[in-house]
């Protein structure tokens, strides 16, 4: 039975990418392309497919190269205990935006973002697998996944929060703001990292297939679960994508920017930060309600739902700041339904991972795992490449200021822009969910 303790350090390891370096990725990220950085949305949007075509090929060779590992450290864990700093320093470079003509802004902007990309996959890759060796018991990969996740949203609610506040400590140019904050989280993420890596052991030993192979490709290939399961962790992906990657534009244009009430900041981060809240504790609460329900697919497809029901319900609510606390209620409600299937989806794939050694004879965990985290990237960075292009596609434009940075023109955000972008917080996210609703009634692991 493991320990308190290496449930802390386990949940660590999602604290760091989920909770820090994915969460400002994915809400921080188009906007700070477009406006801090100065990319245009074409090129915001190509740089995020282009990375995505890069994971396809990255994670799953990583998890093949995790499976095959032997160090005295173990299979998973020296990918942590060694990728942390590099983890760290790339996310820093990243927000930092150089002093130097578009074409070189380019040029940073895309090696940076695919040193991020293939050093997340390094780390994160393994940090999944570990789930699938550290126990054998379901009940206790529930815990595991359970504590993971609450990791991940604690910190993402803290990080979220703290955003516009140590912005303004900071104080000078966002981009001097964001250069700062990218240093300091990327400290944080770096040494919770390694703790992971330290704090947790692998009590398993892997059925290794020690010569590389196309057949394990082909077996994959050939999992039905291991398919389906793959579909709906895009499918969840593109869901909070969508709504963590327009939420910028939402404060910005349609809420007319920051909001204050009663001393409380309400910015783009801190208005996603009561849904970061929400999933903590519905995450913690996931493995009981699951054995409440009955089975995973079922307690899945309530979350599902509720995602679903709200999500819709939030379009139809006025676009004006003076509904700010109707906005937030619909959003905490609908990740009510977030927190619980979280956990869900990474227990699953140990399910998938001990269906496929079972079947083959030989473990792939790492590559399932892979599996996981290329969707999360993938449906996280297609989702807000396809808000930037469909922004464009809706009207909104860059121009020139007076000192030659690269803005949004003002004068091109017009109705249709504004509702597309209230489109893509809340009918696009709900059209995702009853997809996944539909995916889940299909899957053929019914624990």
């Amino acid at each position: 039975m493991a320990k308190l303790s290496e449930k802390i350090g386990y949940a660590l390891g999602d604290a760091a990418a989920g909770g820090i370096t994915w969460k400002i990725m994915s809400i921080a990220f188009p906007l700070f392309f477009t406006n801090v950085f100065g990319l245009t949305f074409t090129d915001t949007a190509t740089l995020m497919l282009i990375a995505r075509m890069f994971d396809v090929f990255t994670d799953p060779i990583m998890g093949s190269l995790a499976d095959r590992t032997q160090s005295r450290w173990g299979t998973y864990r020296p990918w942590l205990i060694f990728g942390a700093v590099p983890f760290g320093l790339i996310f820093a470079l990243l927000l930092y935006t150089p002093d130097m003509g578009y074409a070189g802004k380019r040029i940073y902007a895309y090696t940076l973002y695919l040193l991020m990309m293939a050093v997340y996959t390094m780390v994160n890759v393994p940090y999944g697998s570990l789930l699938g060796v550290m126990t054998e018991n379901d009940n206790e990969k529930n815990q595991f996944s359970s504590f993971r996740m609450v990791g991940a949203y604690a910190m993402g609610f803290v990080t979220l929060l703290s955003f516009p506040y140590l912005q303004k400590m900071v104080g000078g140019t966002e981009a001097h703001q964001y250069a700062v904050l990218g240093a300091g989280f990327g400290v944080v993420a770096a040494v919770m990292t390694l703790a992971c890596g330290l704090m947790t052991k692998e009590r398993l030993k892997p059925v290794r297939a020690e010569k590389f192979s196309f057949k394990q490709f082909a077996d994959l290939v050939k999992n039905k679960p291991w398919i389906y399961l793959t579909l709906i962790g895009v499918c969840t992906n593109f869901f909070n994508g969508f709504r963590y990657a327009v939420a910028g534009y939402m404060l910005t244009y349609c809420l007319g920017g920051e909001i204050t009430i009663s001393g409380l900041i309400i910015n783009y981060t801190v208005f996603m930060t009561f849904g970061e809240l929400t999933c903590m504790i519905f995450g913690g609460l996931s493995p009981k309600f699951t054995e409440i329900v009955g089975s995973k697919s079922k307690a899945f497809i309530v979350a599902a739902i509720i995602c679903a029901v709200f999500s819709v319900a939030f379009f139809f609510v006025p676009m004006d700041s003076a509904y700010i606390w109707v906005m937030v209620a619909l959003v905490v409600l609908t990740s009510v339904g977030i927190g619980l299937y979280s956990p869900l989806l990474w227990s699953m794939y140990a399910d998938v991972a001990d269906y496929a050694t079972e079947k083959n004879g030989s473990s792939s965990t790492g590559l399932i795992f892979s599996s996981g985290t290329m969707s999360q990237k993938f449906g996280t960075a297609i989702s807000g490449s396809l808000v930037a292009l469909f922004l464009g596609l809706a009207g909104a434009s860059m121009t020139t200021d007076d000192m030659g940075n690269t803005i949004v023109d003002p004068a091109s955000i017009t109705d249709s822009v504004l509702n597309m972008i209230w489109s893509l917080f809340s009918l696009f996210p709900a059209v995702i969910a009853a997809i996944i609703i539909i995916l889940i009634l299909k899957y053929p692991i019914k624990k």
